[in-house]
């Protein structure tokens, strides 16, 4: 894995909300993380959470097929997601100490597959955080043929917390940030082993997937250590909203496992 994180890489990250890691895995890695992921998405079943049947939406099911914390029942998956590098690489690039797993996704557009429209990621969440970012790793080639992510740079500064659902309509958000509809979008087309960050208030979409293969990315959210509960459901069951009250912190290590820290004791893989 390739761990290096340059000040200019930083910079970039912090100036524009997003940025590549070329190369990020070698050949080996990038198997390894295949396989995971394709054991632990065909072992969840119909499951997008564990242990939640959620209700069909026919759109929304082609826009991808979408697996959420795939660490918590594939001890493959949890190897992977609970390296303490990826959480380094994590915290030095929004500038905090501590760095948590919100979730993780498998997010997989099948051959013709419907674009994702354009969303912000943080507002989703059960924590609100200017802070919180997400890796995106290609496990195939990405191209803008068959969907590759999309950016506006400089979005995740202007950003409120207002959002819209990812629905039919690809440029919805626009009506919220009426503005943005006038910054050029950049693509990101990356080599299968690759990967890009990108903050949690950016604006991004995807295309559609218009070729007859598979484009699969697994992903993974980041709270900052000492996020709060904003009152949303997302991932978090019920027991666990039952017992939480906004403005607690979250620091389930079941749930939100811290997997770097400079002094405080991280979760094992």
């Amino acid at each position: 894995m390739n761990t290096n994180i340059s000040h200019e890489e930083v910079e970039f990250y912090r100036k524009n909300g997003y940025v590549v890691m070329h190369d990020f895995l070698s050949q080996e890695e990038l198997q390894e993380w295949r396989d995971a992921v394709t054991d632990a998405v065909t072992d969840r079943g119909q499951q997008r959470i564990l242990g939640q049947m959620g209700k069909p939406n026919e759109y929304y099911e082609n826009v991808f097929v979408q697996r959420v914390n795939l660490w918590q029942d594939n001890p493959k998956v949890r190897k992977l997601m609970l390296d303490a590098r990826l959480g380094k690489i994590a915290a030095t690039l929004a500038g905090v100490e501590g760095i948590r797993i919100w979730h993780d996704q498998a997010l997989i557009k099948k051959p013709y597959a419907n674009p994702t429209a354009w969303h912000l990621d943080n507002p989703y969440w059960s924590f609100y955080s200017r802070d919180a970012l997400t890796i995106w790793v290609a496990l195939d080639d990405v191209t803008i043929e068959n969907g590759c992510l999309w950016f506006l740079p400089g979005t995740h500064s202007l950003a409120t917390y207002d959002n819209v659902g990812i629905g039919h309509n690809m440029g919805d958000l626009f009506k919220v940030y009426e503005d943005w509809a006038k910054i050029p979008a950049v693509p990101v087309t990356i080599k299968a082993g690759s990967c890009s960050w990108h903050n949690g208030l950016i604006a991004h979409a995807a295309g559609p997937n218009m070729t007859v293969g598979f484009r699969r990315a697994f992903t993974c959210a980041y709270m900052p250590d000492g996020s709060t509960f904003n009152g949303q459901r997302n991932i978090l069951r019920d027991e666990q909203i039952a017992n939480l009250q906004v403005g607690d912190v979250l620091e389930d290590d079941a749930q939100t496992p811290l997997i770097y820290h400079p002094t405080k004791p991280i979760v094992a893989a």
